[in-house]
């Protein structure tokens, strides 16, 4: 019986086998690069890629349950749907997914779209899946690491509604809990959803805020403009992920992405504590860089 992870070398897969660290389940993880990998002790790297259907097909023989996160390609839904129907194919008896917070929602953003097309398909399928839907990512932040220090500017456009941003270790950590309930279980579950987020509803007021507490300097927030951000994302992403990016700023400006404290709740059971907070986030932050000098 054995857990393949995929998107095994991104920051959240890292995350996933961070907690699974001595669960005593056999882990394998996907990559294209085995001979590169550095995985955890007792992690098996297993060549493959969610673009190539024969690698996924080799790569799923013998597994039980899968972490499923597609990569955030131009062609992310054909991967994950195809990926999935080779993991029923294959039999296996659990898939954890990553999805997104508000997929059904934000129809006009790609890749939001993409996440609940496979959300559907688990659903009509009856697929034995736990669905997580992770809200924008805390750590994405750390690249605001130059524009707080050298201008004291945060210059995500988050807008005035609020989101629940989640930190990437909750990800880990409820995944790798769903997969080896999965897992451990000696049939397959009735499915499961979760959304993923944290207890604070941030706002470009509210984050500017916590920043200069950090800091202690002065921080204000960059502005609304999303042409230009996709401008800016564009230097050192491909135009359609840049659009994708301006589109999903678009919605949280206008509508949020707040969770609420029913979701929360499920979320704190599922951790058996509550879901880490932006401020703690950044008052580490600003220390590690202050250390740094």
């Amino acid at each position: 019986m054995t857990i393949l992870i995929t998107g095994s070398t991104g920051a959240v897969g890292t995350q996933v086998l961070e907690h699974l660290k001595g669960s005593g389940a056999v882990i394998q993880a996907l990559t294209r690069t085995p001979e590169k990998a550095r995985f955890p002790k007792g992690v098996t790297a297993v060549k493959g890629d969610l673009s190539d259907v024969g690698s996924i097909r080799e790569a799923l023989r013998g597994v039980s349950t899968l972490f499923l996160l597609a990569p955030n390609a131009a062609d992310e839904q054909t991967q994950a749907l195809q990926a999935l129907s080779v993991a029923i194919e294959a039999g296996v008896k659990g898939v954890v997914y990553l999805s997104v917070f508000k997929g059904a929602d934000y129809v006009d953003v790609p890749h939001f779209a993409s996440k609940y097309s496979v959300e559907r398909m688990i659903e009509r399928m009856n697929v034995p899946a736990t669905v997580l839907r992770p809200a924008y990512f805390i750590q994405n932040d750390v690249r605001q690491k130059d524009p707080l220090l050298t201008h004291g500017v945060y210059s995500m456009p988050i807008g005035s509604v609020g989101i629940s941003m989640v930190d990437i270790r909750d990800i880990g950590d409820a995944a790798a809990r769903e997969l080896l309930r999965r897992e451990q279980s000696p049939s397959p579950l009735p499915p499961e959803a979760y959304e993923l987020a944290g207890p604070d509803a941030l706002s470009a007021e509210s984050i500017t805020t916590i920043w200069a507490e950090a800091l202690s300097r002065p921080v204000r927030y960059g502005g609304d403009d999303l042409a230009l951000l996709e401008q800016r994302l564009k230097t050192a992403a491909p135009a359609w992920l840049a659009y994708d990016m301006r589109l999903m700023m678009a919605r949280y400006q206008q509508d949020g992405a707040i969770a609420t404290p029913q979701e929360l709740e499920r979320l704190r059971v599922l951790l058996g504590r509550p879901p880490r907070s932006y401020r703690d986030f950044a008052t580490a932050m600003a220390a590690s860089w202050v250390q740094l000098g």
